[in-house]
């Protein structure tokens, strides 16, 4: 916002300045020498652009003192005005100007939005997956040239900035943001950003990269979600792939590469109808009237349970864990809320 607020001050003080001196010497000229309007301004742009031209009408005493007046205070203050803009222009910085004006435009109209602190090799997979499900997001990098070659889906929403900062993350809309994913390398940095998101936006879903053994629970306790070691998690993916490849793979389809052909999806108990609500997983019929299937519950006490029972009761603080299409799926939820 500040360097919004600098570049916005530097193309309109000097413009500000050249509008004051021309408003001063029309009405000046208008009152000492009776000019009329038109007279008038241009007597005061020949005057202050020091062109040389003679007088339209003959000056009087004063009228003559005042535009020695006018001359000696626009001397310098004219080319100043004038060489600021132009260098505005020529320098490129009306058009980033014009960029961090269309960038909190566009910015401003997202709800729900995913906020993606740092853009290294975590963050650009962070992305890849949120744009095959087609979700919004917002990517917050320190490093102007890495954000100026980003080139994807939703490229105008790339703010360059120290996500560690409280008035970057708000130019990110954490106040109408779902969730935020830090994948700073720095564990310093990514705890100070939990720190930060969870004090401007209590209800936020933070997602945390950790390096260091002892850093997942501290983060965590500031507020992370979910903590992810890339490393640790890297690990066990490979050693998996190894004992059962193919579930593996299907597994990653399912979670992410499906993209648009299938959909994994949470059902909350707060999104169920009031009809809906207490009732049985049979009493949904969720596979009858949807085609999807539900392979997994979790209990209000946090327990996951695989392929639950027709007589598990839907309650509080529960969720439905459902496989299908995205047909499938955004008709399951037309039902549900029904």
């Amino acid at each position: 916002m500040r360097d919004f607020i600098r570049d916005y001050f530097r193309f309109v003080v000097p413009l500000g300045i050249l509008f004051l001196l021309i408003g001063i010497g029309t009405v000046g000229y208008m009152v000492i020498d009776s000019y009329t309007l038109f007279d008038a301004f241009y007597m005061t742009i020949i005057t202050i652009a020091t062109v040389g031209y003679g007088e339209v009408e003959p000056l009087s005493q004063g009228g003559k003192l005042f535009t020695v007046f006018l001359i000696i205070t626009s001397f310098g203050t004219f080319a100043y005005a004038v060489s600021a803009m132009t260098r505005f222009v020529v320098d490129g910085e009306f058009n980033k100007f014009y960029k961090n004006k269309k960038l909190s435009a566009a910015i401003d109209k997202l709800t729900d939005h995913v906020i993606i602190c740092g853009f290294g090799r975590n963050g650009r997979q962070a992305a890849h997956v949120l744009k095959k499900h087609d979700r919004r997001f917002v990517v917050v990098e320190n490093s102007a040239a890495v954000t100026e070659v980003i080139n994807h889906k939703f490229s105008e929403l790339v703010l360059n900035g120290d996500s560690t900062k409280d008035e970057t993350l708000i130019k990110a809309g954490i106040m109408r943001a779902k969730a935020l994913i830090t994948t700073l390398p720095i564990d310093a940095d990514n705890l100070f950003i939990v720190l930060t998101a969870k004090h401007l936006n209590p209800n936020l879903i933070i997602i945390s990269r950790a390096s260091d053994d002892n850093s997942d629970t501290k983060l965590k306790i500031a507020g992370a979600t979910n903590v992810i070691m890339p490393d640790r998690v890297g690990g066990a993916h490979m050693a998996s792939l190894v004992m059962k490849p193919d579930v593996m793979e299907f597994i990653d389809f399912i979670t992410a590469e499906g993209g648009d052909n299938i959909n994994l999806e949470e059902i909350n108990f707060d999104t169920l109808s009031e009809t809906l609500r207490h009732k049985t997983l049979k009493d949904l019929e969720i596979r009858n009237k949807s085609g999807a299937n539900i392979i997994g519950f979790k209990t209000a006490s946090g327990e996951y349970i695989v392929n639950p029972s027709a007589d598990t009761k839907i309650i509080p603080q529960s969720k439905i864990f459902v496989l299908g299409t995205p047909d499938q799926i955004r008709k399951l939820k037309e039902i549900l809320a029904a």
